[in-house]
């Protein structure tokens, strides 16, 4: 019979003064052994608001190997912030009998109220933590409405300049003298009743117009198309979106044509924010509009009236659609019948503008035989290289530290702000806007490797689809491809798999 051993869990988010250090937590923990022998495992600059820890997951690992007798953590916020991740650890803990031990709460979690005791504590625990997320939402909705530029980069047709707003340093946006005219040109030709995207992208694929360097592609020229930023905030405007259902900040009397103005996605918008207005927040801006109201407002119509243009269209033609890309200009590839009753896969952009010469031929169904032989091998790679061990995500804790760091910087210059003189409300402002910008984006890396990461229940899943190919269905089938694969640039010559594993 396996020994059964203690062992001692640290976690420090981030070095800062008022923060205890690793080294200190163990020492705390070590009184509770009485000078027995131990384990360690320790996390340094991790959150507590999940348990994506690479230590304590190896944890875990050895309290289902029955390998744990007792935990023991400084403070019960070292172990868990989240009410059901601690609730899910306190079930685990009580199958394998691992007792729990807080060094500086006196807890007994073999009786009931010991466990109640420990539940509320995890509970204030966790209200710590939402409070201090408020706090930053609250911040950033605050500066909202009141017009501030909230970071990022300006939309295509603008550029940003530095400006001050009640005495703070912030941007604005200006015209953009390379790019302005082609959006006017843009919302002039939509505006036109007779006028499509495909007419539109058409017009800049034959003048060799670029945006942004690249071809203008219908999905950009639609969220364009939709944003009230260049549009004149008059009184037609301030109806329209009064009717819409949208919260408006100012008075109808502001909506005066000399400025443009900002939406944002309101707190409890639930609905598609492309097509329902209702709850966002309309808000006027400093900058100048780039076309009229009655311009915007005849392409916005439109688009509410257009039930052509669906960006969640189910596939039907083939599993791998969405991924293949024309190897050489990058459009989609499309499934096209041909009358001998054969299936082949077109360039779009070859198909619509005639601005490329194709991917040669590719039928359909021996392209997909060859994307799924390359499939069944990089997998068979996969799980050799893994070995079936459950591991976690390296790209994930990365992010995850410097996001944890990124969001203790971000509450202390919200700590300045109260009660600080304009110089430093100016550096404050500045310096939030550039780690909110950082903030979206490791939020949108770890949220995108989330769902790339796979649990041993999923490589189990589609081992399965991938030995049982012939007979699983389409949905399925997609399902293993979007799982295993990023995008595929193919022509009749040459075929490249960005893949996901």
């Amino acid at each position: 019979m396996e020994i059964r051993e203690d062992v001692i869990y640290a976690r420090q988010s981030v070095d800062r003064k008022d923060s205890i250090s690793i080294e200190s937590q163990i020492d705390f923990c070590k009184y509770e052994l009485k000078g027995g022998s131990c384990k360690v495992f320790k996390d340094k600059g991790y959150s507590g608001k999940n348990t994506d820890r690479p230590e304590f997951q190896k944890l875990l690992v050895e309290i289902r190997r029955g390998r744990v007798k007792r935990v023991i953590v400084y403070k019960l916020d070292r172990i868990s912030r989240s009410i059901l991740d601690f609730a899910t650890m306190m079930e685990l803990f009580q199958q394998y009998d691992v007792e729990f031990v807080s060094s500086t709460e006196k807890f007994d979690t073999s009786t009931p109220m010991g466990r109640a005791m420990l539940n509320i504590c995890i509970v204030f625990a966790q209200l710590e933590r939402e409070t201090i997320q408020k706090r930053v939402t609250d911040a950033y909705y605050s500066r909202c409405l009141k017009g501030f530029h909230m970071s990022g980069q300006a939309p295509f047709g603008y550029q940003l300049e530095p400006t001050v707003i009640e005495g703070i340093h912030t941007k604005k946006m200006v015209a953009d003298p390379e790019t302005a005219d082609l959006v006017r040109l843009m919302f002039a030709m939509y505006s036109q009743p007779q006028t499509s995207f495909g007419d539109i992208t058409r017009y800049f694929e034959e003048q060799d117009i670029k945006v942004n360097g690249k071809s203008l592609f219908r999905t950009f020229l639609s969220q364009l198309l939709r944003n009230p930023v260049y549009a004149e905030a008059d009184l037609k405007l301030y109806e329209f979106f009064k009717s819409q259902g949208a919260a408006i900040v100012n008075d109808a009397a502001d909506f005066d044509g000399y400025n443009s103005c900002y939406l944002y996605q309101g707190r409890d918008v639930k609905e598609d924010k492309d097509r329902c207005l209702k709850d966002q927040i309309l808000v006027i801006a400093p900058h100048r509009p780039l076309v009229t109201s009655d311009v915007w407002l005849r392409c916005r119509k439109k688009l509410l009236a257009n039930k052509t243009f669906q960006n969640g269209r189910k596939a039907t033609n083939t599993w791998l659609a969405g991924k293949i890309k024309c190897g050489r200009c990058g459009y989609a590839l499309k499934v096209t019948h041909s009358p001998s009753g054969c299936d082949y896969l077109r360039c779009t952009k070859r198909s619509d503008h005639k601005g490329c010469t194709g991917c040669g031929t590719l039928r359909k169904a021996d392209f997909e035989q060859f994307i799924f032989a390359a499939m069944r091998e990089k997998f068979r790679e996969f799980k050799h290289l893994r070995g079936g061990e459950e591991t976690v995500n390296p790209k994930i804790t990365a992010h995850q530290v410097e996001l944890a760091q990124v969001e203790v910087e971000i509450e202390k210059l919200l700590d300045t702000l109260t009660g600080a003189n304009a110089t430093l409300l100016a550096y404050a402002n500045k310096k939030i806007e550039e780690l909110d910008t950082r903030r979206q984006t490791l939020s949108k890396a770890i949220a995108d490797l989330t769902v790339e990461t796979m649990s041993p229940k999923q490589i189990e899943l589609l081992s399965g689809y991938l030995d049982d190919w012939d007979n699983i269905s389409f949905d399925d089938k997609r399902t293993t491809a979007d799982c295993l694969i990023s995008s595929i640039s193919a022509t009749s010559d040459c075929v490249k798999i960005e893949w996901k594993i």
